[in-house]
């Protein structure tokens, strides 16, 4: 859809080189998933975050996550007014269509946990009481994986909630070299301007349910989470979420690709990113080097794709 490669485009105005990562981040919008961005310091998360909000003509809210941070500052609070004699709602940041928690795993497991059903549901229950989040609502996490001081890591519940995990890189030398041309003057996030709407989103939304899944491929997708469940290295192998995740993500890259279908190698380029963060590696295996990563590159390379 020419919507969402105009999307594309203006974020890379910021992004420089990283068109893979910025692909996933928008098929992750499409798909009415969420991100988390772990890299190390300065390599640009919290910058494709916001480039990629200021791209969507909508709201977004930063939330600064920090140990203090409470579950009410997140979802807001009944707050007594004296004029009404009641208790009104004072709604909290989550009440947003982007939210950027920055530094996620700087809150504490009982902040993080004001998250979980704004993230699957999409919505907020607060003193009995449901609020529902907007159609387009999104939330772009991120996280140092190499500073772990006064940090807490993240649950697995929370980190199956996030469509993908993404690892936004260095720039290669000439990348680095248009960065320091292009904010000679001032930063490209400066004059960023909104390319498209909620409306686009949600059409491309439709477009991308519309994108056809044999049964063929969609066994194979069953059967790539089904090996990491029985995988002798993995405690933890791929949720019924996971599998679900696939499937569409697949679905989304097939659209950004201008396909009609979801081809086997579109669901072998999407693994990575969808599932290697839902595995967890067995403390034997850990201690003998093995990484999710290379077990899941396993399984894809064990199974044959249908043909």
């Amino acid at each position: 859809m020419e919507a969402v490669q105009s999307l594309i485009a203006n974020v890379e105005k910021v992004i420089v080189g990283k068109r893979p990562v910025i692909e996933l981040a928008v098929v992750s919008m499409l798909c009415r998933g969420h991100v988390l961005l772990e890299d190390v310091p300065g390599t640009g998360k919290t910058m494709l975050a916001r480039a990629l909000s200021r791209s969507v003509d909508v709201e977004m809210k930063r939330l600064q996550c920090t140990p203090d941070l409470l579950p009410s500052d997140i979802t807001g609070v009944p707050i007594y007014n004296q004029k009404t004699c009641d208790f009104e709602f004072r709604p909290g940041p989550v009440f947003t269509h982007v939210l950027l928690a920055d530094e996620i795993n700087r809150a504490t497991p009982r902040a993080q946990s004001a998250l979980l059903e704004c993230m699957e549901e999409f919505r907020v229950s607060v003193d009995g009481v449901s609020y529902e989040l907007p159609k387009v609502f999104m939330v772009l996490a991120t996280q140092n994986p190499i500073d772990m001081a006064g940090t807490h890591p993240l649950p697995e519940a929370q980190l199956d909630r996030f469509f993908v995990r993404l690892h936004v890189g260095y720039p290669g030398l000439q990348e680095e070299v248009r960065i320091l041309a292009a904010q000679a003057q001032e930063h490209p996030i400066d004059s960023l301007a909104p390319v498209v709407t909620d409306s686009d989103i949600l059409a491309a939304r439709d477009a991308v349910k519309a994108v056809y899944i044999t049964a063929d491929v969609a066994t194979y997708i069953a059967r790539i989470s089904a090996a990491t469940r029985e995988h002798p290295d993995l405690r933890l192998g791929v949720s019924p979420r996971g599998t679900l995740a696939l499937a569409r993500g697949a679905q989304g890259m097939a659209l950004l690709r201008g396909q009609t279908f979801v081809t086997p190698d579109i669901v072998k380029t999407m693994a990575g990113a969808i599932l290697e963060h839902r595995l967890i590696v067995r403390p034997q295996a850990a201690a003998a080097g093995r990484q999710a990563r290379d077990i899941l590159n396993e399984v894809l390379d064990q199974l044959p794709p249908p043909v």
